[in-house]
């Protein structure tokens, strides 16, 4: 799944770092992966083993860091008439990674594994705030979409 779905940005972030700690910045109002703006933060803390999957928006669009923990990230092209339309993109982040944000356009399914042993915490931005109405969810085994949330990375 090396694939990249049309949209799915995932940005690297600059992590300055000294004997103090690190800082580094997520998302600035002027970059460009974040045109469409702000309309809530959310932090969602998610024990080991959880799965969140699918859910998807008619137009929000979401940004994903995760802090602390790790979370295998897949998504789905549902958009008919794109060009990556039903293609799946599976993904990896965590404190232990490179540090990104993951942009996710509407109309991409997502959703979320934690992986290890300590719970794992996603902060996201979202272009809208939050609506019911633009909130989707698709069942985590959806044989049209066909992932396997359970399955471990393959054996090399």
């Amino acid at each position: 799944m090396a694939k990249t779905i049309e949209g799915v940005v995932v940005h690297p972030l600059v992590r300055n770092a000294d004997d103090r700690g690190f800082f580094e910045e997520l998302i600035r109002v002027n970059d460009s992966f974040f045109g469409e703006g702000f309309g809530q933060l959310s932090h969602s803390k998610m024990y080991p083993g959880v799965i969140k999957a699918w859910h998807i928006h008619k137009t929000q669009i979401d940004w994903w860091y995760v802090p602390f923990g790790r979370l295998r990230v897949a998504l789905h092209d549902k958009r008919p008439g794109s060009p990556t339309y039903g293609l799946t993109q599976e993904l990896y982040m965590g404190d232990d990674l490179p540090p990104t944000v993951l942009k996710i356009p509407a109309g991409v399914a997502h959703g979320c594994r934690a992986l290890g042993e300590t719970p794992t915490h996603l902060f996201y931005v979202t272009s809208n705030t939050y609506d019911p109405e633009e909130e989707g969810r698709i069942p985590y085994n959806d044989p049209d979409i066909g992932y396997d949330w359970l399955s471990g990375p393959p054996i090399k």
